[in-house]
């Protein structure tokens, strides 16, 4: 099905408050793109470097601030991965948080670092000062990539919920897109600092925009306050909506969440009650250990791909080889990653997750072989070929499909503590690879880094088709890792043939 067809049949469901909600929550990730990427067209300038770079004409932002800051590229490293620091420490943070206040209100505290971290980037006139606002940007964009996924799987209608949740990595996406754009017209003088104070101005949006937002409907009705719960969902469905059969779901939920409390209570009291698990629980309870693995590997996995290696530092490592192409490739790459995230989308609700995400990662395995062959032996057409490729294969699942995971894979009490781990995996993998992607390139030869991330990617596609299972069409946790314990008893049994 189409994403136009997917459209027209959602007329009805799609309430302009429904959108007004999934706009404002997802400028959360479209900062954690941002943040991403805005070092890297204006890298040269930033650090003194100007290479090739044309700086007649620029003025500065103001007489007390530095028109560059002089960095080597440790100190540039530093830099870079620290904002990944913040956003290990949000993640880690921000999922028990949700949990236990609910999912606004941490979006809306959340909009504090989203402003503060730009402006003190945007004003910083050394490398300490500059590094502390990309820490405290991190922390905001953590916080939003654990927070926002679980929000529109929460609002989002039941059966779209797979649509909907690559709305994170689209919005990701549009972030990239637009610092890219920027770093293309602003790389010159210290003009690079309004990109820096960019998105200080996003983050007021939101900030602004979560004033008029309702809380989760899933979230309030967990937390007793159902009357809230059903007038805001019927806000969100609209007026003519049937909302019956989720509000169904969400008792069928709590009554299986009640029977697995009392029987795993000592005394199997009826007074106990469900309750949300924090980051320490959830690993301590075996109910959650398979999810929290999935989860995790395949966090790691979006990360060790490569992917970063474009977002974060494509501009350089292509300047060699494309000459002044190399920015307008950038921006081309990120336009296209939006393009075919958006276009891709419907098809983890019609084929599965688990399809698309195979197919996704032996796509980035086989164009990262095609790209280091490109770099080392100086083809540009087929660099360029491979580095659409590589963002295409990435964009049809890998990006999006892992934010969705953890709301599918455990059940409600632990879904912000395992996306919390979740998305620290994640901010870890790209710490190493936005800390170590320039030294490790420099000492193998440009290129054949990308025949290590082909290796990963092919670990990773046989992890994923061992031990992931399909949540399309599935009703609840239960039914998904019952379909796996029935597979694996089947095969014990299988094994034990006597005839």
């Amino acid at each position: 099905m189409s994403i136009i067809t997917k459209f027209q049949s959602w007329s009805q469901q799609l309430t302009p408050f429904f959108i007004y909600l999934l706009l404002t929550a997802t400028l959360g990730p479209l900062l954690f793109g941002y943040h991403l990427a805005e070092l890297n067209a204006p890298q040269d300038v930033i650090t003194c470097v100007r290479k090739s770079l044309d700086t007649t004409d620029s003025p500065t932002t103001s007489s007390s601030l530095p028109q560059c800051i002089p960095m080597n590229a440790t100190q540039l490293g530093l830099v870079s991965s620290i904002f990944t620091l913040g956003g290990l420490v949000g993640a880690l943070a921000s999922g028990s948080l949700s949990a236990r206040y609910g999912r606004l209100l941490v979006m809306r505290y959340n909009t504090a670092f989203l402003m503060l971290g730009p402006v003190a980037e945007a004003l910083s006139p050394n490398i300490l000062v500059l590094s502390l606002g990309r820490f405290v940007s991190g922390l905001g964009a953590g916080t939003a990539v654990v927070v926002v996924p679980i929000y529109i799987s929460e609002i989002a209608p039941p059966r779209e919920k797979g649509f909907f949740g690559a709305f994170t990595q689209i919005m990701t996406n549009i972030g990239i897109l637009i610092t890219q754009v920027l770093g293309y017209f602003l790389s010159r003088g210290s003009l690079w600092r309004i990109i820096l104070a960019v998105a200080g101005l996003i983050g007021l949006l939101q900030a602004v925009g979560l004033a008029a937002a309702v809380d989760s409907p899933k979230w309030n009705a967990e937390n007793g306050h159902t009357s809230k719960a059903k007038s805001d969902l019927r806000k969100i469905r609209g007026a003519q909506a049937s909302i019956e059969e989720e509000i169904a779901g969400w008792e069928a939920e709590d009554h299986d969440e009640e029977q697995q409390t009392l029987l795993s209570s000592p005394d199997n009291s009826p007074s106990a009650q469900p309750s949300s698990v924090g980051i320490i629980g959830v690993l301590r309870s075996p109910d959650h250990n398979r999810a929290i693995l999935a989860v995790v590997v395949v966090m790691i996995a979006q990360q060790l791909c490569g992917i970063n290696s474009i977002v974060m530092y494509g501009v350089s490592l292509l300047a060699d080889l494309l000459k002044s192409n190399s920015a307008l490739l950038n921006i081309l790459v990120s336009l296209l990653n939006i393009i075919a995230t958006t276009g891709f989308a419907p098809l983890a609700d019609t084929l599965g997750r688990k399809p698309v995400l195979l197919t996704s990662i032996a796509g980035m395995s086989i164009s990262s072989v095609l790209l280091a062959i490109g770099i080392r032996a100086a083809l540009p057409l087929l660099s360029a070929i491979a580095v659409l490729l590589f963002v295409a294969s990435f964009a049809f699942a890998l990006g999006p499909i892992p934010f969705i995971l953890a709301s599918e894979l455990v059940g409600p009490e632990a879904v912000g503590a395992t996306q919390s781990w979740a998305l620290a995996a994640n901010w870890i993998a790209t710490f190493i690879v936005a800390q170590f992607f320039p030294l490790v390139n420099q000492k193998l030869g440009k290129g054949t880094v990308y025949f290590v991330f082909a290796a990963i990617a092919a670990v990773s596609f046989v992890f994923v088709g061992w031990y992931v299972p399909e949540t399309k069409g599935k009703k609840n946790v239960d039914e998904v890792w019952d379909i796996i314990l029935d597979e694996s008893k089947y095969n014990v049994e299988a094994s034990y043939d006597y005839s």
